[in-house]
């Protein structure tokens, strides 16, 4: 493929050289640049491409994509070609789409981006879709799925090249339908444009990623952008009517919308709803007609996230008998809503949950289900929006009738400072503090009775913990299961 086909021509503001050469591969990273290859020169969260010019033309670059102003391309020109561009990530999307050839134009992808339920969605989606019968991909925060092949997830929505590099590898493998999350940051940062979506299903809006964002309204703006620019001019939204931010997203698409909810004027509705340990029973309303909703999935959360992902099957054509066996099927997601049993006479579940809606709505779960105390084991994580830690002590204090305060991933920060937030918020004194994240599990282990509920939130699925800049194996479900049988055998 030729330089000239992979850059879109209204992007360019000059270029040096020739952009007849054939290339290879791209990259933006200038260590994986190899010869043949575009390095596409994109200022970072961390780290500026522009200073790892050189290094990639020496490693073989034979075309360099930029989007500042270069004092010294001209010492470099004889050995490539620079081509600047108004802004280097939307050219990234653009050429990693045209070098994998487009995949998404020939294959059914559907995006699911919000706060929170995006990863449970796509699992409940990807089950309806299996019981219609087709090869799915899955593209998320747990992990990335080609039909039943399994690989590690290093981001929520990879970077465009990895993101196109995705779909090309599902379509060859033979994947008709794609469900793939989408975060603000991708979003912000035009990882997805350039791709063909049949549906997006907007699942909720509350307080996160503000350290990257800023304010609400930019955190709105980048999700909106998924509806208002990137969709197919004839794809689907379908928009959580219960949250006020969807009403809102609702009022100012022109793509054709499902809405969803429990309150009166949605499309797709839900009602007499039973919860249990067991699962969910509930019957949704659409057009007209009445579905009973049989799922293995526990809370009112999951009330939402099966609706979205109803919706957006329907959208795409799935029928009705085949949307109700995929949510009879789906299953129980690592790290949301998990429970943990190994023959103790409580309950133990690990939640991903990290933001202040999400802590609420697993401690409210939690206590729909049981008599018992709830005793909640969270944290923060470090160097993320501190404006929320003060808002989930008070939750979790509120709600839980005794809370351990403990550290999350604290990344650069110092765990007490994180927990000194956390604790300012305190709205009853009904906790204690033990920054040992393994030493809080075991003692909120030790303090349970019968009936009573351990909730450990915050990190989920994550197999690691973050402390100065590295990463050390942990894992909230063996911890738990560790605790626990240490407490059973020496009863």
């Amino acid at each position: 493929m030729k330089i000239k086909e992979l850059i879109e021509e209204r992007e360019i503001v000059s270029i040096i050289g020739s952009d007849e050469l054939q290339v290879s591969g791209i990259s933006y990273d200038s260590r994986k640049v190899e010869a043949g290859h575009i390095f596409v020169a994109m200022q970072g969260e961390k780290a500026d491409g522009h200073r790892y010019i050189e290094s990639a033309v020496k490693r073989g670059a034979i075309a360099v994509i930029h989007d500042k102003e270069l004092q010294d391309s001209e010492r470099l020109f004889p050995v490539a070609s620079f081509i600047r561009v108004r802004d280097s990530r939307k050219s990234l999307a653009f050429a990693a789409n045209a070098f994998y050839h487009m995949p998404s134009r020939a294959m059914t992808v559907v995006g699911i981006t919000g706060t929170n339920g995006k990863t449970t969605t796509t699992y409940i989606l990807k089950s309806i879709l299996e019981a219609w019968g087709k090869k799915v991909g899955l593209i998320g925060t747990i992990q990335q799925m080609i039909g039943d092949a399994v690989y590690p997830a290093t981001h929520t929505t990879p970077e465009s090249l990895e993101f196109q590099a995705l779909l090309h590898d599902m379509l060859a493998a033979g994947c008709s339908h794609v469900v793939t999350e989408i975060s603000s940051h991708a979003l912000s940062q035009k990882r997805i444009d350039n791709t063909v979506f049949k549906a997006g299903v907007f699942t909720n809006f509350t307080r996160d990623h503000l350290d990257f964002h800023g304010t609400m309204d930019d955190y709105f703006l980048a999700k909106k952008r998924f509806f208002t620019d990137l969709l197919d001019t004839n794809a689907m939204s379908i928009i959580n009517h219960d949250d006020s931010w969807g009403r809102r997203l609702s009022e100012s698409i022109l793509t054709g919308q499902y809405t969803y909810g429990l309150e009166a004027g949605a499309d797709i509705m839900a009602s007499e709803m039973h919860n249990s340990f067991d699962g969910l029973r509930f019957r949704l309303t659409f057009r007209g007609r009445v579905y009973d909703i049989v799922s293995p999935l526990v809370g009112l959360p999951n009330v939402y996230n099966i609706l979205s992902a109803a919706g957006a099957a329907a959208s795409v054509g799935v029928p009705w008998e085949v949307i109700l066996e995929g949510i009879r099927k789906s299953p129980a997601i690592r790290g949301r809503f998990e429970k943990v049993d190994v023959g103790q006479k409580f309950l133990a579940i690990v939640d991903y949950a990290h933001t202040e809606d999400a802590l609420e709505r697993l401690i409210y779960t939690a206590r729909s289900l049981t008599r018992g105390k709830i005793i909640t084991v969270f944290g923060c994580g470090g160097d993320r929006d501190r404006g929320k830690r003060p808002r989930m002590g008070a939750i979790a204090t509120r709600l839980s009738d005794f809370v351990i305060i403990t550290s999350d991933n604290p990344r650069s920060e110092k765990p007490e400072d994180i927990i000194k937030d956390v604790e300012a918020g305190a709205a009853r004194k009904n906790y204690l503090i033990e920054d040992d994240r393994k030493e809080a599990i075991k003692r909120a282990v030790l303090m349970a009775e019968e009936n009573d509920v351990v909730l450990i939130a915050g990190k989920g699925h994550e197999t690691f913990q973050e402390i100065g800049g590295k990463r050390f194996s942990f894992n909230d479900r063996e911890v738990i299961e560790e605790s626990i049988r240490h407490l059973i055998n020496n009863r």
